[in-house]
Order: structure tokens, then sequence, then C-alpha cells
């Protein structure tokens, strides 16, 4: 589901927009969307930032083992099946 926004913009800044992204081509909607995607992303990745300036991840370093994460090998019985 989408959701219709209206946007007011000055005639310099409209302009600039219509350069990159004319309207006829119905290029603008798209371009305006990935704009906003873009800043309110790197407005959550300000926000982490600060956070974890604020505090600081102290703790010591975790190795993580491989093997925990491979499959166990399955071992096959030689011989008569039973």
């Amino acid at each position: 589901m989408t959701k219709q926004v209206i946007l007011h913009l000055d005639d310099a800044t409209a302009q600039e927009l219509e350069a990159v992204a004319p309207s006829r081509k119905r290029k603008r909607s798209e371009f305006l969307r990935h704009a906003l995607r873009r800043a309110l992303d790197e407005g959550a990745e300000a926000r982490m930032r600060e956070a974890y300036r604020r505090q600081p991840d102290d703790a010591e370093p975790v190795y993580l083992d491989a093997a925990a994460w491979e499959p166990v090998p399955v071992r096959r019985r030689r011989g008569r099946p039973r």
C-alpha cells in the first residue's frame, strides 16, 4: 500500500528537481522516494553512531567457533544393514 503525499517546493528547488527528474518521464516520484529513503537511513545511522558513542561496546571481543556452524558429517556404517 502506498500513501500519497503533497509536497510544496520553492521555485529554485522545483527547477533543480525538474532538471534531474522530469515529471513527463515519471521519474520524479521515484527520485523523491529514493532521496527520502536515503535521508531517513542516514538519520537512523547517525542516531546509531551517537548511541554507540554514548555507550560504547567495551566487552571483550567475541570469537565465533566456526565448527558450531558447520554441519555434522553423517557417518555411514559399512557392512550389512540391520
